[in-house]
């Protein structure tokens, strides 16, 4: 079955960590970009309305645009990841997105609580661990990623490879 997720997109993250996204994220070959997933999974692409996607952006507009870095490298047991920080603008869209859709709830209902963070490995415990090390070696040489949160993208898959479906731009901080 088809679905959707909403994300936020984060291509500045594609210099330190895309050959490993490449090597031990099998998403990425499904045009999956380097991103924070907000909500997943979300409705089939071909039940979104025109009344989901104004209910959505009415949710998305709350938050203001914002930056946000990628420093610091987390784990779960079979995936490593990138953490942003700060972290609360991404759990504040997410709790907004599953309040007003209820029969989506983050990850499934599969997880407590929401952590955000950049997938760079998803699948297999030691090529997690494998990643997580190289990205700490990384951030060491190179330095935090930085970036901007100024768009959300509701992605979906429905021709088996995932696209955008619609981008909702957030506004500025006044």
């Amino acid at each position: 079955m088809a679905i959707s997720a909403f994300v936020v997109k984060v291509p500045a993250a594609e210099p330190m960590a895309g050959d490993l996204r490449r090597r031990y994220d099998a998403t990425v070959a499904l045009g999956v970009p380097a991103h924070i997933t907000l909500l997943v999974p979300f409705m089939d692409p071909a039940l979104v309305t025109p009344d989901v996607l104004a209910r959505a952006r009415r949710v998305l507009m709350q938050t203001p645009a914002f930056a946000f870095s990628l420093g610091k490298v987390g784990r779960f047991p079979e995936t490593a990841y990138l953490a942003p920080e700060p972290s609360a603008p991404f759990i504040e869209m997410t709790l907004a997105l599953a309040k007003m859709f209820p029969g989506f709830p983050p990850y499934g209902g599969e997880h407590a609580d929401v952590v955000p963070h950049l997938s760079v490995a998803h699948g297999n415990a030691s090529d997690a661990e494998e990643a997580a090390a190289e990205l700490r070696t990384r951030l060491l040489a190179s330095g935090t990623v930085h970036a901007r949160c100024t768009e959300v993208t509701l992605i979906e898959n429905a021709s088996g490879r995932w696209q955008d479906m619609h981008v909702f731009p957030l506004p500025e901080a006044p």
